[in-house]
């Protein structure tokens, strides 16, 4: 099986030595697939649907698949098959939040009840993951099998970005989101001009969304980056740097710069934790990947989009990091703040969002639309201060959990995989400063993920009583 960056002259011990030193067989296999599996593909084969010719009409119902499929696998796993779930750290605050939430349907200015019980089925969906993968996931074996095909999926994904930049009369969808073309600056706002003079929308990747790319390139550029730098086949080595480029190059292409600093803040810590498992052999090669995935990306990047992507990358030294970020989304969590002083406890559901785009009642004049881009402003919005502590704690929970299970786990491959899981969750994570990464497919990935080890924890344990 896929090994994600342990050599075989790391400190693993003799008896993982021979393993670590070949690739077993490919983890992509569909006869042995399993929920786990189709899951991961799921979520990106669904909101491909929508870059299919007249398929807007559907983005509802689409959409709406996608985040109920693991309520559907949760209802499955307990109703059907019986199934005790284990029980994640974080689980509690979890629960507390969907508790409160249900509290905020009575809220004077919750915007109607159906808004107000689409924004609680929402948050549910995206944490359902967390309650279901433990019992899916219990070997480190199929933990990395997943990640290699998360790797995939995302480096499909991210190649299809860069092919929308290259060749868009043949890769660049006939439609995109009605939420931006018929928007105040429609497609303006979303394209730069290129090398050769043309106009380029930020590629959508499979999404509808420009822009949208840059998520699963983040993945594919740490994912690409580990699995490349690891003891595997030449070949499949060579696929993952590949894919590693391309979600690079999607990056750059689509000028997404929380992207680009979020994956080199994944791809440092990374490194960190292997220094600190003392895997020496494997942070050197990283390290080479990284620096040849981020540089030649750029090189790439710039020859197809031209100096505007140079340019875009320049501005984040242009001026304090500091100031960079107020002046991008920094103002927005001050206002968040200030504004939540009137309502502290919440000031209903159903007021932002996407709930809010598709479930909105016009008619109620008490409880107007808010507008909120970041995850910390969407909290205090429909929670207060309540859920923005249950839900921030669940999530340092999380991560405090990932962490222990880095330094103590007693399998050398349920550590290098947690160290692997521990580096994208962070990046999920820190996105709650510029998006709302928990009310969409990038919250249930860090959920899902999050669960995974957890199983693959609990597995363990079982294996040694």
């Amino acid at each position: 099986m896929v090994q994600p960056a342990v050599h075989a002259d790391d400190e693993i011990g003799p008896d993982h030595q021979e393993e670590a030193a070949s690739f077993i067989a490919p983890p992509w296999r569909i006869s042995e697939w399993g929920l786990a599996e189709w899951f991961i593909v799921s979520q990106t084969l669904l909101p491909a649907v929508l870059i299919l010719p007249g398929t807007q009409g559907l983005r509802l119902a689409v959409r709406m698949a996608s985040f109920l499929l693991p309520i559907g696998i949760l209802a499955y796993m307990v109703l059907m098959r019986n199934i005790q779930l284990p029980r994640h750290p974080a689980v509690p605050w979890l629960l507390a939040t969907v508790a409160y939430l249900c509290l905020m349907i009575a809220h004077p200015t919750t915007n109607s009840p159906v808004s107000g019980a689409a924004q609680i089925v929402l948050y549910f969906c995206v944490m359902s993951p967390l309650f279901w993968a433990p019992s899916l996931v219990r070997t480190p074996e199929h933990l990395r099998r997943l990640l290699v095909l998360l790797l995939v999926t995302s480096g499909i994904n991210a190649t299809v970005g860069v092919l929308q930049v290259y060749d868009p009369d043949t890769w660049m969808p006939g439609e995109l989101s009605r939420i931006v073309t018929e928007s105040r600056y429609g497609l303006s706002a979303v394209s730069y001009i290129g090398a050769e003079g043309q106009r380029i929308i930020r590629p959508p990747g499979l999404f509808d969304t420009p822009g949208a790319v840059a998520g699963p390139g983040m993945f594919a550029g740490l994912l690409g980056a580990v699995f490349a730098a690891s003891p595997i086949s030449k070949l499949y080595r060579l696929i993952a740097a590949g894919f590693a480029m391309a979600g690079v190059m999607a990056i750059y292409l689509s000028q997404v710069r929380t992207s680009l600093v979020l994956l080199i803040g994944m791809c440092a810590l990374y490194l960190a934790l292997l220094v600190f498992q003392r895997r020496g052999s494997s942070a050197a090669a990283f390290s080479t990947m990284l620096a040849a995935v981020v540089v030649g990306g750029l090189a790439f990047a710039i020859t197809l989009g031209g100096p505007a992507i140079m340019s875009r990358v320049t501005t984040l030294f242009e001026a304090d990091p500091f100031e960079l970020y107020y002046a991008s989304r920094g103002g927005q969590v001050v206002y968040a703040f200030a504004d939540v002083v009137d309502a502290p406890f919440g000031s209903g559901l159903g007021r932002w969002g996407m709930t809010a785009r598709y479930f909105f009642d016009e008619s109620n004049l008490d409880a107007p639309s808010i507008w909120a881009e970041i995850q910390i402003s969407g909290w205090l919005i429909d929670g207060g201060f309540i859920v923005l502590a249950t839900y921030s704690l669940a999530l340092i929970v999380t991560a405090f959990y990932e962490w222990r299970v880095v330094r103590k786990a007693t399998d050398n491959w349920v550590q290098a995989s947690a160290a692997v899981v521990l580096a994208a969750n962070m990046g999920t994570l820190m996105l709650c400063f510029t998006f709302t990464p928990f009310l969409t497919a990038i919250g249930m990935q860090y959920w899902f993920l999050s669960g995974a080890l957890h199983g693959v924890v609990e597995g363990s344990r079982e294996l040694d009583t």
